[in-house]
């Protein structure tokens, strides 16, 4: 049997993803896929808009037959520390062929041939990089810089600057990190880029319809970023807004967005503010500078301007720098608030990133699927949190941070919509029969 891997988010689930699933089946040829998809906390440094069990079974109801979760110390990491514990997870499995991952340029000798000098640094690139980073750069722009004079191709500028485009090279490299068995192939984005947030007819990105949907009713806790394109509707009902997101996402998912509306999402980053501005209250800069991603000048600026906080999005543009991005600012806020150090990221990476595949939720028929994972993965398959003693003192780490991160998203919730909170000890696997 052939599968291939995607590493995802559904962030929700629209076509795009669809379109990702059944192009990665034919250009690889596998009989099946394996999603990796992050839990209740996402790369560009925010919470979900929606629960991971939610998501999950969309996914699984359009046909992916197992759902993983990507522990959080590596959703919420930079490109390098997600595309690594992802991929490490795959590669545990021993039974994954290959990755299929997009981007925005589809060209995976483009990609390669990045990552390949960005992982091997010749020395006329790491003396540029040098003296980029002596400048005061941050490091992704320094390296971007570094890469586009050490090729002396200007035509990688746009690669170097697009979200996926970062991810795939970061993806590629760790595989040869890895000395990995695994094929890596890239498909491009079709319509939507990453942060366009205006609907495309069937092909809209996540972000357009995470706008749509904060627009939906009474407009609950819109972000300042979400609302830079405001005006597409009027708050719409949640019925217009449905009516809307027919064309953009499989029919699997409406009843899912209909029926968990105002009960269990939409979440966002500034429902969090008052976590955060609890949590600040007890840092110092020496701790600060202990979370993962947080250096000496940004722990200076946030304790600078703690007092200033009213919500994280205000906030996180408040401390944003011409060399510092808002997402960049947002994942080391919620390294804060999610307690993601760094001495706990090095254990990681010493052990090997990923130790443990935690299930979400499988079909029925993927039973043959996991009774190749468990004959072949060199870890272990965790579907009951009681599975969870068995692991090392590294994977019982992992994973109570998956457990705290979860829990404290559950709060959110419960606190928001007024539901009971569901403790991730009680969560069931989603299965789809």
């Amino acid at each position: 049997m052939k599968i291939v891997g995607l590493i995802t988010e559904y962030n929700p689930f629209h076509n795009g993803h669809l379109y990702h699933i059944r192009k990665a089946k034919e250009i690889t040829g596998a009989d099946a896929v394996i999603v990796v998809m992050s839990g209740n906390f996402v790369q560009r440094g925010a919470p979900a808009i929606m629960p991971k069990h939610i998501r999950a079974e969309v996914a699984l109801e359009a046909g992916v037959p197992l759902v993983l979760e990507l522990p959080v110390c590596f959703s919420t990491g930079s490109a390098e520390y997600f595309a690594a514990g992802a991929v490490s997870l795959l590669e545990h499995l021993g039974c994954i062929d290959s990755i299929c991952f997009g981007s925005e340029c589809g060209d995976y000798d483009t990609l390669e041939k990045i990552a390949l000098a960005a992982l091997h640094e010749p020395e006329e690139y790491k003396k540029l990089l040098k003296r980029y980073l002596a400048q005061g750069i941050s490091f992704p722009l320094a390296r971007q810089w570094a890469l586009l004079e050490y090729f002396h191709d200007e035509t990688l500028r746009k690669v170097l600057e697009q979200p996926n485009n970062i991810l795939g090279i970061e993806y590629i490299k760790a595989l040869y990190r890895s000395n990995s068995s695994m094929k890596a192939y890239t498909i491009k984005r079709i319509v939507s880029g990453y942060h366009d947030d205006s609907l495309r007819s069937g092909y809209s990105s996540a972000s357009a319809i995470r706008k749509l949907l904060a627009h939906a009713g009474h407009s609950l806790h819109l972000e300042d970023n979400e609302q830079k394109s405001a005006g597409m509707f009027d708050e719409p009902s949640l019925s217009e807004v449905l009516f809307r997101l027919e064309r953009e996402v499989p029919k699997e998912c409406i009843h899912f967005l209909e029926d968990a509306y105002q009960i269990r999402y939409p979440i966002y980053s500034n429902d969090f503010s008052a976590l955060l501005g609890y949590k600040l209250l007890t840092e110092t800069k020496d701790s600060l500078t202990e979370y993962l991603d947080i250096g000496e000048e940004l722990a200076n600026r946030i304790l600078r301007h703690s007092s200033d906080l009213i919500t994280i999005d205000q906030f996180c543009n408040l401390l944003k720098t011409k060399d510092t991005t808002y997402a960049r600012i947002s994942r080391c806020l919620f390294h804060v608030l999610l307690d993601i150090k760094k001495e706990h990221m090095e254990s990681y990476k010493n052990a090997g990133y990923c130790q443990y595949a935690r299930v979400l939720g499988f079909r029925k028929d993927a039973q043959k699927i996991l009774s190749l994972i468990k004959k072949y993965s060199d870890t272990p398959l965790i579907t009951k949190l009681s599975h969870a003693a068995s692991l090392s003192e590294t994977g019982q780490r992992m994973i109570a941070g998956d457990v705290f991160a979860a829990n404290l998203y559950e709060r959110i919730v419960t606190e928001k919509y007024k539901e009971p909170f569901i403790n991730e000890y009680t969560q069931q696997v989603v299965v789809i029969r």
